[in-house]
């Protein structure tokens, strides 16, 4: 995650890498509070299992979600990225996905998430990551909207009346201005996002470890 996360259009400058002190602790805090969602994602795919068996239709078409998923956040984040990339912390954007929500970020997120889940080949993986994630996120929205609500005062809690917080409202769909265009946070964002990818390969692993007894099998998910 990266600066352009914060909701409601508050992002860094491209060139500077000096956030102000307040973003910088709220920052701290979103590494923290993402750290520990990593580890207990990892955790969960390292020693978890699906109850239906690879190559079975039902696996084999949870994973295929999740990838779709997958692509789906990570083109989000992309989008997402247009508007918000170039905007300092003192600027609202509400335009394109920042319309339907205030943070789309942190939803294409939650549903690249998903996707990983989904690598298990169980529904239940699909549907805990996205808790999980989403719950994590709520975490830190909650903080990162105080500090914008002092910073961008009224227009921003203007802007939190109309837009909702997460789940996106289309009907509110607007094409807004993606202001300055800038390549370099576009390029680190798709970088970003290709994590995501990793899953696929890296449950391949995981899998083969697990059908070779190497690694345990702790929990199993419908």
């Amino acid at each position: 995650m990266h600066s352009q996360d914060l909701p409601g259009g508050a992002a860094q400058d491209a060139v500077s890498s000096r956030p102000p002190p307040g973003l910088a602790n709220y920052q701290r805090w979103r590494r923290y509070v993402l750290a520990a969602l990593v580890a207990v994602i990892f955790g969960a795919l390292l020693f978890g299992q699906s109850l239906f068996p690879p190559e079975t239709p039902v696996h084999e078409t949870v994973e295929m979600i999740g990838i779709l998923l997958i692509f789906l956040g990570i083109v989000g984040r992309l989008w997402s990225t247009l508007y918000i990339g170039s905007r300092k912390s003192a600027e609202l954007v509400s335009g394109g996905p920042y319309s339907v929500t205030r943070n789309p970020l942190y939803v294409f997120s939650t549903l690249a998430a998903a996707g990983v889940g989904a690598q298990m080949g169980s529904i239940s993986a699909l549907v805990l990551f996205a808790l999980l994630c989403a719950g994590a996120f709520h975490i830190v929205i909650l903080r990162e909207e105080r500090y914008l609500s002092q910073v961008l005062g009224a227009p921003y809690e203007a802007y939190c009346r109309r837009v909702p917080r997460f789940v996106p409202d289309v009907s509110l769909y607007d094409e807004g201005d993606t202001g300055r265009f800038v390549p370099k946070l576009l390029k680190t964002t798709l970088f970003d996002g290709l994590v995501f990818l990793v899953a696929m390969p890296a449950f391949e692993l995981i899998d083969a470890g697990q059908m070779s007894g190497v690694l345990p099998v702790l929990f199993r998910l419908p």
